[in-house]
C-alpha cells in the first residue's frame, strides 16, 4: 500500500523535474502507481479492490426499499439481501450502504435526541412487563392490535394479535402470550391503562383483579408519564416494529401470527446479550462452562430465558367472555374475529350478538333479547374461516334455488293501460268526492259532443 511519506516524496520530486520513471526507480513502486497517485486517480492508505464488488448487485434493490421506507432497519434488510443471495456479513453490508449513500436523509427526525436512561436490576423470573403496540394501516383492512409481554432479565418476548383492545380481549392475548413464553412471573407490570389499573390513582382494576388471583401474580403500574420504567417492553415493541411489521408479507392476521412466532424463535430469541449478564445469573465459571458447551463467545436471548424460573400456568384461561354486536349478512353470516358464522335465512338483516367465552371451544350467536341463535366451534380468529352449519345451508340454498326464474325479461315499451280491476278502483276512489267538487266523466262529455251532433244536423235547411 501507497504509504504518505511515500507519496510526500513524490510529489516533492515530480516538483523537482524528475520523472515517473525516475521516482518509480527511487521509491521501488510501479510507475502506474506513481502516475496514478500524481494524478490523484488513487487516495494514499486505500488499497485498490481486486475482486468485483459483492455489494453493487443489490444496490439498485436497496435503493428501492430505502425510497419506499427510509427509516427501515439495516437489519431488516440485510435478512432481506441474504435471502437474495447475498454471502458477505452483516459489517460489509452496513459499509456498502455508507459508502454509496444509499439511505435518503430525513429532515423531520434528524433533530430528535434520546433521553438519559439507568439499568433497573431485575432478578431472573420476576418480572413481565406488558404493553399494547397499535400498528395502523394492516393489511387486513384495519388497524393492528398487537400485545407483547417480555421479559426485562433476558429480553425474551412473545407478542400475540388481537381484534381490540377491551378488557376480554386483553384477558385472551395475555393469556396465550403466557402459553407461548412457557409460565408467567411473579409480578405484571403495565401502563396505566384503563382495562387494568385506575389511570388517576393507580390502583389495580375490581374487575382485574380475579384475573391477578387466577394466575397467581401482583399487578403493579408505571408512575405516571414514566415510561422508561418499563423499557424492556417498549424495547421489545420497537424491535418488532421495526425489525418484523415493516417488512411483514402476511395478508391476513392469521398468517401474521403465524410469522411472529417465527420471527420470535428464529430471529428475536438469537439475539446475543453481555456475558456479564450470564455470568450474573449463575455465575462466571458456570458461564464460561455454559459457553463452551454451546461453542459461543456471547449469550443469546434464549439461553438466558432458558435460566429464568417461570411459575406454571393454570389449566385454563381466565373464563372471561368476548362480546361483540353485528348484522347478518345477505349470505345469513355473522362477522366476528376476522371469521364469520352462519345463522337462519330468516334473520337476514337483524342486529345479534356474538360472544365467546375464554376457555372454550365454541362461539355462540344470540339476540338482542338473550334467546339463543346458533353455536359454532371458534375458528382461529383473522384466518378468514366461513363456518355454516348444515341445517342453515340448507335452508338458505332452497331459498336462493327457489328465487331463480326461467321465464323471459318482461318487455320495457309494451303498452299497458289501466285493466278493468283498476278502473273498477278508480272508480271507487271518485265515488268518494263531495257534489260541490267537479268531477270530469269522459262518458259524459262524449254523450253530450254527440247530442251537439245530432241537433247540428236537424238545423241544417
Amino acid at each position: 500500500m501507497f504509504t504518505g511519506n511515500e507519496d510526500m516524496e513524490a510529489t516533492a520530486l515530480r516538483e523537482q523535474g524528475w520523472s515517473i520513471s525516475a521516482i518509480a526507480r527511487h521509491l521501488g513502486r510501479d510507475r502506474r502507481t506513481i502516475r496514478d497517485h500524481l494524478n490523484g486517480t488513487r487516495v494514499v492508505g486505500e488499497r485498490r479492490r481486486q475482486e468485483p464488488d459483492m455489494f453493487e448487485p443489490f444496490v439498485a434493490y436497496l435503493r428501492e426499499r430505502l425510497a419506499e421506507d427510509p427509516h427501515v432497519w439495516a437489519t431488516a434488510l440485510y435478512d432481506e439481501v441474504t435471502a437474495l443471495g447475498f454471502t458477505l456479513s452483516y459489517q460489509s453490508f452496513t459499509r456498502g450502504l455508507r459508502s454509496h449513500e444509499l439511505r435518503p436523509h430525513c429532515e423531520a427526525c434528524s433533530g430528535v435526541k434520546g433521553r438519559a436512561t439507568i439499568e433497573i436490576e431485575h432478578p431472573p423470573g420476576e418480572e413481565i412487563q406488558w404493553d399494547w403496540d397499535e400498528l395502523p394501516e394492516a393489511p387486513w383492512g384495519e388497524d393492528a392490535h398487537l400485545l407483547l409481554g417480555s421479559l426485562p432479565c433476558s429480553g425474551k418476548f412473545r407478542g400475540v394479535f388481537s381484534q381490540a383492545e377491551d378488557q376480554s380481549h386483553l384477558i385472551g392475548a395475555i393469556d396465550e402470550v403466557l402459553r407461548r413464553l412457557g409460565g408467567t412471573a411473579r409480578r405484571w407490570r403495565t401502563d396505566r391503562m384503563a382495562t387494568v389499573v385506575d389511570p388517576k390513582t393507580g390502583v389495580v382494576q375490581d374487575s382485574f383483579v380475579p384475573v391477578a388471583k387466577h394466575y397467581g401474580v401482583s399487578v403493579i403500574a408505571c408512575p405516571p408519564r414514566r415510561g422508561n420504567r418499563k423499557g424492556s417492553v417498549e424495547k421489545s415493541i420497537h424491535f418488532a416494529t421495526q425489525r418484523f411489521w415493516r417488512t411483514m408479507t402476511a395478508e391476513t392476521m392469521a398468517q401474521a401470527q403465524a410469522q411472529l412466532d417465527r420471527f420470535c424463535e428464529k430471529i428475536a430469541d438469537r439475539r446475543p446479550r453481555p456475558v456479564a449478564k450470564l455470568e450474573e445469573i449463575i455465575g462466571k465459571e458456570a458461564a464460561a462452562c455454559l459457553l463452551t458447551s454451546r461453542r459461543r463467545r456471547r449469550p443469546t436471548v434464549a439461553d438466558l430465558a432458558g435460566l429464568e424460573r417461570l411459575r406454571p400456568l393454570p389449566g385454563t384461561c381466565y373464563p372471561a367472555t368476548i362480546e361483540a354486536h353485528n348484522l347478518v349478512g345477505p349470505s345469513g353470516l355473522v362477522a366476528f374475529e376476522g371469521n364469520a358464522y352462519s345463522v337462519e335465512p330468516g334473520l337476514i338483516g337483524a342486529e345479534v350478538m356474538v360472544r365467546h367465552r375464554l376457555g372454550t371451544a365454541g362461539v355462540e350467536i344470540v339476540s338482542r333479547t338473550g334467546i339463543l341463535l346458533a353455536s359454532h366451534r371458534r375458528e382461529t380468529p383473522g384466518g378468514g374461516y366461513v363456518v355454516r352449519h348444515p341445517a342453515h345451508r340448507s335452508v338458505l340454498e332452497h331459498e336462493v334455488l327457489a328465487a331463480f326464474s326461467s321465464e323471459a325479461p318482461c318487455r320495457r315499451k309494451t303498452n299497458r293501460p289501466p285493466g278493468e280491476a283498476a278502473r273498477a278502483e278508480a272508480a271507487k276512489l271518485l265515488s268518494g268526492f263531495e257534489d260541490d267538487e267537479v268531477v270530469v266523466s269522459l262518458a259524459y262529455y262524449q254523450a253530450l259532443v254527440d247530442d251537439m251532433g245530432r241537433k247540428s244536423d236537424e238545423y241544417q235547411p
